[in-house]
């Protein structure tokens, strides 16, 4: 991934906390000579010694788990993005030298993949996936809530996964490199443009101040 060093972001909390809140991801594998490239939800675990972990799991008819078993992969998180029109510059009206661009956010985990088919490892990944997803829930649904003979049935279907993560590296492209005119003017022109990712893109660039060109 190009990141030149002005929208490099490196603090383990912040990529965490990307992950956590926009888990959907991409994992990218080479199958049989060519590249490939599944999404599924997964989820970051944090860990005392090294870059932490993600969880998930895919359908067995998926050929994922087994090309990619010890293999190492890419998974791709993607954060806030939109498109920047250049009638957001507040520098327009006396400069029209701008053009558009694009701003987001995504994390890049390098990991190795192994599968996991044991019965009481396998629920007890899909507790924890659940949990995290329903916590937000009036009544949170429960893995245990469903009949255990359905539960049993439906994990034969099904291959966990777990990703050791070796690195991870960030690029925030939120306008660090515009002028605080500019940058002040963006985050006004997000916010009225009004949809989600747009709000939480305005959020992200609010927290985020210019910053000197040094590419």
């Amino acid at each position: 991934m190009y990141n030149p060093t002005r929208f490099q972001e490196n603090r383990p909390e912040v990529l965490a906390a990307l992950m956590q809140q926009f888990p959907l991801a991409t994992i990218v594998t080479s199958q049989d000579g060519e590249p490939c490239a599944d999404h599924i939800p997964l989820q970051y675990i944090a860990t005392e010694n090294g870059n932490g972990r993600l969880i998930g799991h895919v359908a067995r008819a998926n050929p994922l788990w087994k090309h990619a078993d010890g293999q190492k992969v890419l998974v791709i998180f993607q954060g806030p993005q939109a498109y920047i029109t250049p009638n957001w510059y507040a520098s327009k009206a006396e400069d029209p030298r701008v053009v558009p661009t694009w701003n987001y956010a995504v994390v890049h985990a390098r990991c190795t993949l192994r599968t996991v088919s044991e019965p009481t490892a396998l629920l007890a990944i899909l507790r924890q996936l659940t949990d995290q997803h329903e916590s937000s829930q009036f009544h949170p649904w429960s893995v245990d809530d469903a009949p255990a003979d359905y539960l049993d049935k439906l994990c034969a279907a099904i291959v966990g996964i777990e990703l050791d993560v070796h690195t991870l590296d960030g690029k925030w492209k939120v306008s660090q490199d515009k002028t605080r005119q500019n940058h002040d003017s963006l985050v006004q022109g997000l916010r009225q443009a009004g949809s989600e990712d747009q709000q939480a893109l305005a959020d992200m660039l609010h927290g985020y101040g210019p910053v000197e060109n040094r590419d």
